[in-house]
């Protein structure tokens, strides 16, 4: 195995009878990369996390951590630390408690268990948290702890399995600030497991966008957001909802895409193929709400059409419009201090070279 990666994971497969999870995955994880699993609920990605970490049996392929198989080792024998979207904490004990636990199980000499449990606390900053028990903390300083009994492992691979889900809004952003501080800080292989889009943006180095088993995309959240492989991609990935139109691209030195009453010139796309000569049935060409422009901005779009708002959704800093273009209902941002009321007539357009299409297959073109 290549001494490149932290992690390989090859020809995986994970069945329950006939019914077959993962099959066929390939994963190779650079050392010290932060890479995100993210998908909908039963796409996979804690399948996956959990065939890593040893808590499930896989039917066929290896699991290589640093160089060794691990396929078929124990969690605690895998240089692994793990943590869960439920604490997981012991509520007779305190938080040192808690954090030295499985050290002194495992017979660590009592300094050395000081030093990781010191280490470890100020590192999430809990030093002041270590003689409370569970039921004294917030929910918040509870994950910390659920962290920091990971950490005390000393292990070059952490695992975390949604691990802010339980956590209020305002929590959820303060953590994932912590957590991406920490992999600054250690420098150590993490993989993430979550449904949380935000989440996986703002902490990736990689994503791998799961789907029915499968990656569907794995790359930067900057080429995932801009260049996203196929429709599930590009409606996954980005809030709101990226605006699909569904046409027919027809080809030439400048394609043009029609759908209803609206002609689209595709000037400056960049197509990923070769296109014939027929006219493509069935394109979708995807919009994000955040690439319209409105107004005296939109006037000079290569496509522009005045629009009648329907709904509108303040958000502070900016605010999320709805208006009908054809049959379709599209939205769009606009800066928050702007006064808009449903039946406004307003101006919007859009540089569809910024767009993405996709053919009927759904795949990138």
């Amino acid at each position: 195995m290549s001494e490149n990666y932290s992690i390989e994971i090859n020809d995986l497969k994970v069945a329950y009878g006939e019914i077959v999870v993962l099959e066929n995955m390939n994963l190779n994880i650079a050392h010290g990369e932060f890479l995100v699993l993210l998908g909908a609920s039963g796409c996979g990605k804690s399948t996956l996390l959990n065939c890593i970490a040893g808590l499930l049996d896989v039917r066929d392929g290896e699991i290589h951590i640093n160089g060794k198989n691990v396929t078929w080792e124990e969690p605690k024998d895998r240089g692994i630390g793990m943590v869960f979207q439920s604490y997981a904490l012991y509520p007779q004990m305190t938080v040192k408690g808690n954090l030295s636990f499985g050290l002194r199980n495992a017979g660590v000499k009592k300094d050395e268990v000081e030093r990781r449990v010191a280490q470890a606390s100020e590192i999430l900053q809990i030093e002041p948290l270590l003689k409370r028990r569970p039921a004294e903390l917030s929910g918040g300083q509870r994950q910390r702890v659920a962290i920091g009994r990971a950490l005390v492992r000393d292990v070059d691979v952490f695992l975390f399995d949604e691990p802010l889900s339980n956590l209020d809004a305002k929590l959820r952003a303060d953590l994932r600030v912590e957590i991406k501080r920490l992999h600054q800080r250690l420098e150590n292989t993490m993989i993430y497991v979550t449904h949380d889009q935000i989440e996986a943006m703002t902490l990736a180095d990689r994503i791998a966008i799961m789907r029915g088993g499968l990656i569907q995309q794995l790359d930067t959240p900057f080429n995932i957001y801009n260049n996203p492989v196929n429709k599930y991609v590009a409606g996954f990935i980005g809030s709101p909802a990226m605006n699909f139109i569904e046409g027919t691209l027809t080809p030439g030195d400048v394609p043009m895409f029609t759908s209803g009453d609206l002609n689209i010139s595709m000037k400056g796309y960049e197509l990923t193929q070769t296109l014939g000569s027929a006219p493509l049935e069935g394109v979708t060409l995807g919009i994000r709400p955040e690439h319209v422009l409105f107004g005296d901005a939109a006037a000079g779009a290569p496509f522009s059409r005045e629009v009648v708002v329907e709904v509108v959704e303040p958000m502070g800093a900016d605010t999320l419009v709805w208006a009908m273009i054809g049959e379709l209902s599209f939205r769009f941002r606009v800066e928050g201090q702007l006064q808009l009321r449903s039946g406004d007539k307003v101006t919007i357009g859009f540089d569809p070279s910024r767009g993405s299409m996709f053919d009927a297959e759904e795949r990138r073109i």
